[in-house]
């Protein structure tokens, strides 16, 4: 699949302009409504397709950040066979008050999966409590990467950041006629 023509599709379907509170608090004139991609099945496979060629060698669980990045995460792991978790923001209080559910990430290589980075904060957490619950993780996947202060927060905790796009790329391919 052509990288230029993906990116066309996500722009098409996601790009949004006006003002917008990103999670990180900062104010934007332009958004990637990450859930337009993620709802169209279509879309989704394509992107799973082409996130999975990111993936290392020897990843034994995929673990999505609640909630954006679960089904991006699920459509990976149909995609490559590789169980996945679903990290909790914050454990809950009942039932089996797991910070991840489902497949044990004890001692396993764990590649976190994430749909948009903008300062690292919310994978920066994250990674933390996969590692204090045992998994072993290193490499981070994101379809889109909105500022290099993500990047640079995930490197300070020795995190290598795979994107498929950086928000300029995507602005620049997906904008082309």
């Amino acid at each position: 699949m052509e990288k230029e023509w993906l990116a066309k599709e996500i722009y098409a379907v996601s790009h949004l302009t006006g003002e917008f509170v990103l999670r990180s608090g900062q104010i934007s004139n332009e958004y990637f409504d990450k859930y337009m991609f993620e709802s169209d099945p279509r879309l989704l496979g394509m992107i799973a397709t082409e996130m999975s060629t990111y993936i290392p060698i020897g990843t034994q669980v995929l673990a999505g950040i609640e909630m954006g990045a679960i089904p991006l995460t699920t459509a990976l792991s149909l995609e490559t066979s590789i169980p996945s978790a679903f990290v909790r923001k914050k454990a809950k209080d009942h039932g089996t008050c797991k910070i991840a559910e489902g497949i044990d990430v004890a001692g396993k290589k764990v590649c976190v999966i994430e749909d948009v980075i903008t300062s690292g904060g919310q994978v920066v957490m994250s990674v933390n409590l996969l590692r204090e619950a045992g998994a072993i993780v290193e490499d981070v996947i994101c379809v889109i990467l909105r500022s290099p202060q993500g990047r640079k927060r995930l490197e300070e905790i020795n995190l290598r950041l795979h994107t498929l796009y950086t928000m300029e790329e995507l602005n620049e391919l997906g904008a082309r006629p």
